[in-house]
């Protein structure tokens, strides 16, 4: 018999299970894969970006589904007391760009090594290649898990810490959503967030911008009327599927929800090449640029404005010829290129599938979660955390938060009602 009964050896699970140990309580965490702290080695490109240190109004924005849920945990254990956390384990870190946080030693495999000595030292039991079955319960609470060995485990509570669907190298393979539904739970429609964009634009089936990248352009997702329902101004990849790149990566989640609205038609996305400028100022400084030099071909004239490769791209939907003399060129071509400049629309048709997205929209609804304890609503002793949860943010430490922070607190109210049991 254990106190508490982890499910998933990811960020939430390790963080939940050392939070629970640390009374003194019997603690067990089981794992279907052969290593724990799979998706943790993979993130931030390796390094392990552990949290942001932006304040938390900033991280709740930048968590758009469901981040408000996230103020009840972070009055309780929060993005610095992740810091600290982590300091108090050895692992030093250091901020860098947007408030992200790496271990100095730039090594993911630190932060997963902290984490199980720590494990060790609260005699914290894992098992590895351990898949469970089912949840065990009755009409009222948890009873413990039955493994597909047919071994029965029982628990006062059992934290559910699977993670989603999305990377699923990692094990995140949606296993515990059937589970949370046997418990009561509600699912939210799943979809892939932070996920690369398709398109069937003729130029990009032609592969005429492939490889292509705009760098801290302001790219936006609109609705039907033809209005932004969000903007990020970061860099873009053109691909031979679609798009790609950080700005991309953010509009995904809108452009899937905007599919979901209009029946799952294509949705226009409006790129800004110079966002600090309004139309005007860009046909001015067009206007300008080439009247300066009369006797030079526009091309060598523009070439500094944008990149030439997106530059001659946009010259031939405003309908310029490369080898024009500025003196020859007519103004409403440059008003066109400069429209062109500063909203250059294309459509996307959907997505890359959930196997190729970074994290899962969608999951079990917080509206049957108690914010301050992680704790079901629908059957007692059962707790979730991390990205089971429909919870889910942009990369930069915020899905990571999210993961540490609710298994923190899962972790500790678990053992707290093992102890009243």
């Amino acid at each position: 018999m254990y106190d508490v009964v982890v499910i998933g050896a990811g960020p939430s699970g390790l963080m939940a299970s050392i939070a629970a140990a640390e009374n003194g309580r019997k603690v067990l965490v089981l794992e279907k894969g052969k290593r724990p702290g799979n998706k943790l080695a993979i993130s931030g490109g390796g390094r392990c970006n552990v949290t942001n240190r932006l304040s938390q109004e900033e991280i709740i924005k930048n968590i758009p589904g469901n981040g408000r849920f996230l103020y009840g945990p972070f009055s309780v254990f929060n993005n610095e007391d992740i810091i600290n956390f982590f300091e108090g384990l050895g692992v030093a870190l250091k901020e860098e760009d947007h408030g992200r946080m790496f271990p100095v030693t730039d090594k993911a495999k630190d932060v997963v090594d902290a984490l199980l000595t720590e494990m060790d030292r609260l005699n914290v039991v894992m098992k590895l290649e351990t898949r469970v079955e089912r949840l065990l319960m009755d009409d009222e609470k948890i009873l413990g898990v039955r493994l597909t060995s047919g071994e029965e485990i029982h628990a006062h509570s059992v934290i559910l810490a699977v993670g989603g669907k999305a990377v699923p190298q990692t094990g995140s393979t949606g296993d515990g959503y059937p589970w949370a539904e046997r418990a009561g739970h509600t699912i939210t429609t799943l979809y892939p967030t932070e996920v690369p964009l398709l398109s069937d634009e003729q130029f990009i089936l032609s592969k005429e911008l492939q490889g292509f990248a705009l760098r801290d352009v302001a790219v936006s997702v609109l609705n039907a009327k033809g209005k932004p329902l969000i903007t990020h101004q970061m860099d873009m990849l053109f691909t031979h599927f679609g798009l790609s790149g950080p700005a991309i990566l953010r509009c995904s989640q809108f452009v899937v929800k905007e599919r979901m609205k209009n029946g799952n038609a294509p949705v226009d996305m409006k790129i800004d090449s110079l966002p600090s400028m309004n139309e005007e100022e860009v046909f001015q400084l067009l206007n300008k640029t080439v009247r300066d030099d009369p006797k030079k071909q526009v091309n060598n004239s523009l070439k500094g404005v944008v990149p030439e490769r997106w530059l001659h791209f946009l010259f031939d939907r405003a309908g310029i010829s490369q080898s024009e003399l500025g003196a020859t060129m007519l103004a409403e071509k440059l008003r066109a290129l400069a429209k062109l400049l500063k909203a250059f629309t294309m459509t996307v048709n959907g997505t890359q599938p959930m196997e190729r997205a970074f994290v899962t929209g969608g999951g079990v609804s917080v509206k049957e979660i108690v914010p301050k304890t992680m704790a079901s609503r629908k059957k007692d002793g059962l707790y979730f955390c991390g990205e089971i949860l429909d919870i889910h943010g942009y990369t930069g430490g915020y899905n990571i938060t999210s993961a540490l922070v609710t298994g923190r607190i899962a972790g500790m109210n678990a053992a707290e009602f093992a102890t009243h049991v």
